[in-house]
């Protein structure tokens, strides 16, 4: 499914006005119209009291469209104008005349202690204050009102998104309604998609309002739906499902190349080579015998020596694929190693945790790699690469991670609740698979081998790391599924891999197919 940005949503909206004829107030009415069905299908409408909250733009416009279903239906909506009645225009002023003339209840905002009183006698609430272009912090009347609603303890169904949320960024600006039905319109925003806005959208529903559909296939955002994973050959050995060489590990940090290493294998890839300081080989070989050490010579600190270079390039020529940097250490030595074979490596390379620092002075080394790049950046490894600041890359996630992943030529995932992943095309994917129980240490190094798995198993390296983040999230969501979020720790997500790709291969639970279909279709 595609994902909108707010002014792509208000070209949208221009174009199918102005090119096709499509007017305003119909696809005012077919706003209202979705918003309604969901209300008949979640606590019904006849004989049960609504409380219609509309704001001055269009968003108020489609609570009134609602309030009109809901009174043909057979329910007693009242609508309390937050703002200035007489503000209204176009089709939410035709909409609001038509409403004057039914015996529908229609009140200005007048004090808190009436909206507390109308609130505790209502069924259920509209939130139609704010729409999808609020820029700046709720503040004043309207924090009190929302406060108010999250306070009622009433079911509340909110128009496209619930105010006070940023339809780009998700963030809260300040305050925002908690909804448990959000309806939104043409597409899903991306602030229906991020957290924390997706939080408050409660079960996000999406109504296309009659828009073409050509009109939005060239968006360049899309949910990061799941992708076939190819064919096992029965018949195979370990060499056809792929070698994979994890360059990684220095003293203090055994996790990190154990969960990539093994990572691999439980993913599905037929050879797991693991190239670590050779004084961590003993111990990591106890936890995993199935992979193959490739001991290396160590600085004095007991991180990776320069001096093994050469032998490291001349394996990689050997290898499908290599996950370059989980656990090396920031020494200066193994960090000028891993830019060196950042550069020279010809072979699919994915750079995560430390592999990212090393080349954050001068990430334009990759930008002339030959055989694909990955990058598996946090929030904080990102600010690195790029030298923004979290702040900016919160409130710009798309538009810096289109940037960078063409300026550097590569694949990058940024890696959160929803990671995005980017493409050098311009192409973003928000994953929906995953959960908070996956914050956890060594959970991006499990993701690193995973992804790798997905390269040598034959997809190309864009669909690879597509594909391996949805399933490390989807490994991620049936260990809590049995264990819950609490206290999961790399190794839950590791356990978890085999039973992921059966269930991707033989039809998944039925509560994970609603989440990561991400929103309803409302016709």
């Amino acid at each position: 499914m595609k994902v909108s940005r707010v002014f792509e949503m208000q070209h949208l909206d221009k174009i199918a006005m102005e090119h096709y004829g499509i007017p305003e107030s119909l696809l005012m009415e077919n706003a209202g119209l979705a918003v309604s069905e969901v209300i008949r299908r979640t606590p019904g409408v006849s004989g049960k009291r609504f409380l219609i909250l509309c704001g001055t733009g269009n968003n108020g416009g489609d609570g009134f469209v609602v309030a009109r279903k809901i009174h043909s239906n057979g329910g007693r909506p009242k609508i309390i104008l937050t703002g200035d009645r007489n503000r209204y225009q176009g089709a939410a002023r035709i909409n609001l005349n038509i409403l004057e003339k039914l015996p529908v209840e229609i009140a200005d905002f007048f004090s808190l202690d009436i909206l507390r009183m109308d609130l505790a006698q209502s069924d259920a609430i509209v939130d139609a204050i704010f729409g999808t272009g609020l820029t700046r912090k709720v503040e004043g009347k309207y924090h009190d009102i929302i406060d108010l609603v999250n306070q009622s303890g009433k079911t509340v169904f909110s128009v496209d998104i619930p105010s006070g949320v940023s339809g780009d960024t998700g963030q809260v600006m300040g305050i925002a309604v908690d909804a448990h039905h959000t309806v939104t319109f043409g597409l899903p925003k991306t602030g229906n998609l991020f957290y924390p806005g997706f939080k408050h959208c409660g079960k996000l529903h999406v109504s296309h309002i009659s828009f073409p559909p050509d009109l939005y296939e060239h968006f360049q955002i899309s949910i990061n739906t799941p992708l076939a994973l190819p064919d096992r050959n029965p018949q195979g050995h370990k060499g056809e499902f792929g070698q994979m060489l994890a360059i990684a590990g220095a003293f203090g940090y055994f996790g990190a190349p154990y969960f990539a290493a093994m990572a691999f294998l439980k993913a599905g890839g037929g050879y797991s080579r693991l190239a670590c300081p050779k004084s961590m080989v003993p111990f990591l070989a106890r936890k995993g015998p199935e992979i193959v050490f490739i001991p290396r010579e160590e600085t004095p600190k007991g991180s990776m020596a320069l001096s093994n270079k050469n032998d490291l390039l001349a394996l990689c020529d050997k290898m499908d694929v290599v996950v370059l940097g989980p656990g090396l250490s920031l020494e200066d030595e193994t960090l000028e190693l891993t830019r060196q074979l950042a550069l020279e490596v010809d072979k699919p390379l994915i750079l995560d945790g430390d592999g990212i620092t090393a080349l954050c002075e001068n990430p334009d080394l990759l930008t002339g790699r030959k055989g694909g790049t990955i990058l598996t950046p946090h929030l904080g490894e990102m600010a690195r690469l790029t030298g923004k600041t979290l702040a900016f890359i919160q409130e710009n996630k798309i538009d810096l991670l289109q940037d960078t992943a063409k300026t550097l030529n590569s694949v990058i995932v940024l890696k959160g609740p929803h990671s995005l992943i980017g493409c050098p095309d311009g192409k973003v994917y928000i994953n929906l698979s995953g959960n908070s129980g996956m914050a956890t240490a060594g959970s991006g190094d499990v993701l690193a081998g995973t992804i790798g798995a997905m390269v040598t198993l034959g997809l190309s390296v864009e669909d690879a790391a597509r594909k391996g983040v949805f399933l490390h999230g989807l490994s991620g969501d049936l260990a809590a599924l049995e264990k819950g979020e609490d206290g999961m720790t790399a190794q839950d997500i590791l356990d978890f891999l085999p039973l992921a790709l059966k269930s991707d291969r033989e039809g998944l639970p039925d509560p994970l197919k609603e989440k990561y279909r991400g929103a309803a279709l409302v016709l």
